[in-house]
């Protein structure tokens, strides 16, 4: 193994560019190089947030980007109505707040992942923001004290995403847990559900003891389901291989490592992972819908869709249960065999567990940060279970709300209507098809291809087995490159940051 095995590995966090010692020392020439250079990729980043920014975004966050462009926008809507006034600004100096969990649910298959992104403004957190900015919960992003419990990819969905922040409140600090406060308190959720897209909702609110209490990183576990239909799958086998990935263990070749993110552990702790039916009463049949449910510390990027583009293999009988003892043995295994992760279309965050008492301290700097680590991070486990006789629970109870639990389930129902009729017509359609192929040719065996669009691959001519594939780069040469490359910094671990 790599000798920087007992150093610690952290992020260059030096100034992007180059220093101004090193700029005075460039000729004129060199000089009006670089600002062209600049110049040329602003104007391409322009260009590409220009498509894909929507016209209020231009007028608002991003009005300084488009400059002139903008105003001539803003002073041609002020001239075609006469009805457009100034906008009285809230006043955040004489409004009270208060800490509070958020329970959040939506289908992620429209959008470009959870977290904010620089070139696109059509995820689920810019949808958020722009929600509780425009119902004035918040002053901005960066002092509301804001975490969330996971960062979910293009496509994948949650029913239980929740994230910490402070929130404005009709009461003061020292009132806010009384039951009359908690029942009379804004009705965050509905006010929220009112401004967001239906396929974004908030479920549920939590009052919090603590002001640093982190829906980050006091989480103690996270429970994905991933739901597939049955189609030629041996479900037996995915079961016994679920049961090999039940450990505390390195899942560097069940993930798609993030090396240049600063992301050098890759020891995780899976508390379990197994396949049941989505429905009791399953038919046996390639139709029949099941669901990978699997729960851990955290998660490394991309770990669940590698998992399940393994099982696939298992399922499928290319490769033996034993394959995954075989991967998370990285000594022998130290470099991961080339394959593609799953789709994460069928992939939703299902639940969330909580410590009763945050082990952050009070004077801990609150993050509001966008540009924090991409990845879910591993926290010590502290033995607090004294200090926990001691202490009240820094959680209380979820707050929900009738009619808004109502106006959910109304809107969801609408969902899958939508998504039934089309199910239900395609299922039709197979049936004819499968009938026809019955009757004129009588086949030896049905076509099961139900899970292939899963597997987001070519389908080869011949299997190549997993441990004879071509490998990726090991963690220990990644290490190397993006040390020499400045990103990365290798540090004893006596030197502080």
């Amino acid at each position: 193994m790599s000798a920087t095995n007992d150093k610690k590995i952290v992020i260059n966090k030096r100034l992007k560019g180059m220093p101004r010692e090193a700029l005075e020392k460039l000729t004129q020439t060199e000089l009006i190089d670089k600002v062209v250079q600049l110049e040329a990729y602003n104007f391409q980043l322009r260009n590409l947030l220009q498509k894909k920014l929507t016209e209020q975004d231009k007028l608002g966050e991003y009005s300084v980007l488009f400059g002139n462009e903008a105003e001539d926008r803003v002073t041609q809507v002020a001239k075609t109505s006469s009805k457009v006034q100034k906008q009285r600004k809230f006043d955040w100096s004489s409004a009270h707040k208060r800490h509070v969990l958020l329970k959040i649910t939506y289908f992620g298959w429209d959008y470009q992942g959870f977290a904010c992104q620089e070139d696109s403004n059509d995820t689920i957190e810019a949808n958020l923001f722009r929600a509780l900015t425009r119902t004035c919960l918040i002053e901005s992003r960066a002092t509301s004290n804001y975490h969330r419990c996971g960062r979910t990819d293009k496509e994948v969905s949650a029913f239980c995403q929740v994230i910490s922040i402070d929130l404005r409140s009709k009461h003061p600090p020292e009132s806010q847990l009384d039951p009359t406060a908690i029942s009379t308190e804004i009705d965050y959720c509905g006010l929220l559900n009112r401004v967001l897209p239906k396929n974004i909702q908030c479920v549920a609110w939590m009052p919090l003891r603590s002001p640093v209490y982190s829906a980050r990183f006091d989480c103690v576990s996270r429970s994905y389901r991933y739901y597939f239909p049955k189609g030629d799958l041996d479900i037996a086998a995915m079961s016994k291989a679920c049961d090999l990935l039940v450990r505390h263990a390195d899942f560097r070749n069940f993930c798609k490592m993030d090396v240049h993110n600063g992301v050098t552990n890759y020891m995780r702790n899976l508390q379990s992972a197994r396949v049941e039916a989505c429905d009791e009463n399953h038919t046996n049949s390639g139709y029949d819908m099941y669901y990978l449910e699997i729960q851990a510390n955290a998660f490394l990027w991309h770990q669940i869709r590698c998992i399940m583009a393994v099982l696939l293999l298992v399922g499928q009988k290319k490769e033996n249960p034993a394959v995954i003892s075989k991967l998370l043995d990285v000594e022998s295994n130290p470099c991961k065999p080339q394959y593609t992760p799953a789709i994460g279309l069928p992939l939703n965050l299902f639940r969330c567990d909580f410590r009763d008492q945050t082990t952050r301290s009070v004077n801990h700097p609150g993050s509001g940060d966008a540009n924090e680590e991409p990845m879910d991070t591993v926290t010590e486990e502290t033995d607090n279970t004294n200090v926990a006789e001691h202490l009240e629970r820094d959680l209380t109870k979820w707050i929900y709300n009738e009619e808004n639990l109502q106006k959910l389930i109304e809107n969801t129902q609408c969902e899958w209507t939508q998504f039934s009729v089309k199910s239900t017509m395609i299922r039709n359609v197979l049936q004819q098809l499968e009938a026809l192929l019955e009757d004129n040719f009588k086949p030896k065996e049905k076509v099961q291809a139900q899970v292939i669009l899963l597997q987001d691959s070519v389908k080869p001519r011949q299997y190549q087995p997993l441990l004879e594939r071509k490998r990726c780069e090991s963690l220990e040469n990644r290490i190397e490159h993006f040390v020499k490359k400045q990103r990365l910094i290798v540090k004893n671990d006596t030197e502080t940051e």
